[in-house]
């Protein structure tokens, strides 16, 4: 049977992270803590990997676009999902339901990209270590990462386009804590044959080819450290692979967790926490898997931290001396005037 809209939606309603009313406050103060940890941890990155010295290699520079993917789109996700927790309202506007699924899309696909030119260069740092900064070079490096986000916004936008282009059914209750294309689907009354094939072609070639090149770049990788006879290079290769390898198993564990589950074990409440791991927990854990195993990363904070700490005391030392020079001076004018 047809089904035909004759209703123009406004807004939608979010079914949020659970509906019972004693949670919200603890479930509040969890979330804000893990947004407020990934973004200071991801905008440190960003800006630690662009003021320090000797985190000006290719491999920082995949790093601080990873932190920008990471802090896009968990910001496009966790403000809403704190305020809908506060006010204790979960509608969201039509146009900022689309806004959302756009950002959403494109900061994904680009991170998705963004891994893989990471594992290329690492395969290149330990197996062409002598022709590393020829191959990687600066220009390499940014087609490396602008391919990914151009990629990425070309599909959010087609998909995004797509599905707000189709019409929608009076029923305006997304089953989620925020705009995601699997459940806008469920509210359409259009055919939705070819969103979804569009939306199926997509997430499989991005999935796979992403995800061979990281299998392919660390098989080599592998392979190039078990040629090696020195057991303190093979520390060294291990070590400057492993930040990079543990996001990954994350990050794609993740994501085989919620797409290859066979549908018998699909339930609602596994999904959800799924979706919060995958777009507000993985953007707080990456920058602190970085900080902690990479002793380069650690040496750059501590430098930085000192030096703000050694601004700050003498901007107070001399805030102070300032002020004790214009008392003594006051108080000398007022001695002289009674003398």
């Amino acid at each position: 049977m047809d089904k035909h809209n004759l209703t123009v939606l406004n807004e939608f309603m979010l079914t949020g992270i659970t509906d019972r009313p004693e949670l919200q406050a603890p479930l509040f103060w969890l979330f804000l803590i893990i947004y407020l940890i990934s973004v200071v941890g991801n905008l440190g990155m960003i800006i630690l990997t662009k003021i320090d010295s000797k985190l000006q290699t290719p491999m920082y520079f995949f790093l601080r676009h990873l932190a920008v993917t990471d802090l896009g789109y968990s910001t496009a996700v966790g403000p809403k999902m704190l305020i809908n927790f506060v006010v204790n309202d979960n509608k969201i506007s039509y146009y900022f339901c689309a806004t959302q699924l756009v950002f959403l899309i494109m900061f994904i696909t680009s991170e998705v990209f963004i891994l893989s030119a990471m594992s290329y260069d690492r395969y290149v740092a330990i197996c062409s270590p002598l022709l590393y900064t020829v191959i990687m070079s600066q220009r390499v490096c940014w087609v490396l990462v602008t391919i990914p986000y151009l990629y990425g916004t070309f599909v959010s936008l087609l998909v995004s386009i797509k599905i707000f282009n189709l019409s929608f059914c009076g029923y305006n209750v997304i089953s989620h804590f925020y705009c995601d294309c699997l459940s806008l689907l469920s509210l359409l009354c259009s055919n939705t044959h070819d969103i979804e094939l569009i939306i199926l072609i997509f997430a499989a070639v991005d999935c796979i080819s992403s995800f061979l090149i990281v299998v392919v770049c660390y098989l080599l990788v592998l392979a190039a450290i078990l040629r090696m006879n020195s057991a303190e290079g093979r520390h060294k290769a291990f070590s400057t692979c492993g930040s990079h390898l543990t996001v990954v198993v994350v990050f794609y564990g993740t994501l085989i967790f919620m797409y290859m589950q066979p549908k018998s074990s699909h339930s609602f409440d596994t999904d959800e926490v799924a979706s919060i791991f995958y777009t507000v927990v993985i953007p707080m854990l990456n920058p602190l898997i970085y900080s902690f195993r990479n002793n380069d990363v650690k040496h750059a904070l501590h430098k930085t931290l000192g030096q703000l700490c050694n601004i700050f005391s003498q901007s107070s030392l001399y805030h102070m001396i300032h002020i004790n020079y214009i008392m003594g001076f006051k108080l000398f004018s007022v001695c002289l005037r009674r003398g």
